[in-house]
Parts: structure tokens; sequence; C-alpha cells
């Protein structure tokens, strides 16, 4: 059951139901109806999942390390992390999947962490182009590995449902770090196992 009384980041959560009830009786609709009653409710909740990345420090997640890889220092590949994050322009959906690289340098991290790092900063209002920047940079910050590449490809509701109505539409985004960046031949062997055609 919900507690009345929760707060999140100085908000309670009456409040944010009230919002919720205004947006209902500003759409046309009443939020007195039986249909609507526990909408408020709900969508506080789904709230609190959608967007629960505000509430996680990525970078904590890539802190444990192992060095027991017996020299290993090729490329590390974590594909198709599937992620659903909201635009910050329009609260609507962003549905995709990111594809993370990177070069060691004597340390790895858990491939579970790799998809953390981008629950995490998917889990907040986004823009593709930031979270795509977000992701590569904290890898490089924390890991500091030869080299990092992230390729984000997404479908953006707030352009399929609204506005200009194109469907079947993908955006593609990459952030290369250090050795992706500056070595053609490790890019396009990062994107040749992503199953990127111009790798």
């Amino acid at each position: 059951m919900a507690n009345p009384d929760e707060q999140r980041n100085g908000v309670g959560r009456d409040e944010a139901e009230q919002a919720v009830r205004t947006l209902l009786r500003w759409a046309g609709d009443n939020p007195e109806r039986e249909g609507l009653l526990d909408t408020p409710k709900r969508v506080v909740d789904a709230y609190g999942d959608w967007f629960s990345g505000y509430a996680e420090e990525p970078h904590e997640y890539l802190e444990r390390t192992f060095e027991e890889v017996c020299g290993y220092d090729e490329m590390i590949v974590l594909r198709d992390i599937q992620f659903e994050s909201h635009c910050e322009h329009h609260m609507a959906p962003i549905i995709g999947r990111a594809h993370v690289g990177y070069l060691p340098d004597g340390k790895v991290v858990g491939i579970s962490k790799l998809a953390r790092v981008v629950e995490a900063y998917a889990r907040r209002f986004q823009v593709q182009e930031k979270m795509t920047a977000q992701i590569a940079h904290v890898i490089q910050d924390v890991l500091k590995p030869r080299g990092v590449g992230v390729v984000v490809e997404a479908s953006h509701e707030c352009m399929t449902t609204r506005g200009v109505h194109k469907r079947g539409v993908s955006m593609v985004t990459s952030k290369m770090v250090g050795g992706f960046r500056d070595d053609a031949r490790t890019r396009q062997e990062f994107l040749r196992f992503i199953g990127d055609p111009r790798g």
C-alpha cells in the first residue's frame, strides 16, 4: 500500500498524485470517475520505477574490478543492452539498445555492471546524445581503459506519436574515446562486433 507521507526529492506523494489529477483534468477527463480513481497512484508508482536512475551513482557499479585476467588486453564488448528512457523535452518514452566496448588496461569489470551503468543513465529524463556521452565518460573516468566505444540506437516516441508522426525511424548516436577515436582499426573492429555495417 502506498504511503501518503512518502517524500522524494522534497515532494510529497500527495502533491505528486495531485499533479496527475490536474493533468487528467487539463486533458479533458474527470479524475474522480471510476476508471481514473487509482490512476494518480499508479502514475506516481510508475515514475518511481522509470526514474529510479536519479537515486543511483553509475560510477559505483564500476569500482569493483578484477585484475586476474592473465594479461587479457583485447576488446571487451557488451552489445544489445536494451533500455527504456524518457525524453526530457516531452516526457515521452525512448526505447532502444546500447552497445558498449572498452580496451582494458590491466583490469576488467563484471559485464552486468556495464548494463547497470546504461540502466542508471536511461532511468532519468534524457537526451540520447547526452546519455551516450555519459556512459562513455563514466567508463573512461573509473576504469581508465585504453579506449571506450558506445553506440546507442533508439526510437523516440516524441516523434512517432506526436509532431511529425514518423514510425519506423531510429536514431543512432556514438561516442568514441581514446583508442576507439584515435585508431580507425579499433573503431572498425568494435563496429563489426556490434553488427554495424560501417565496421
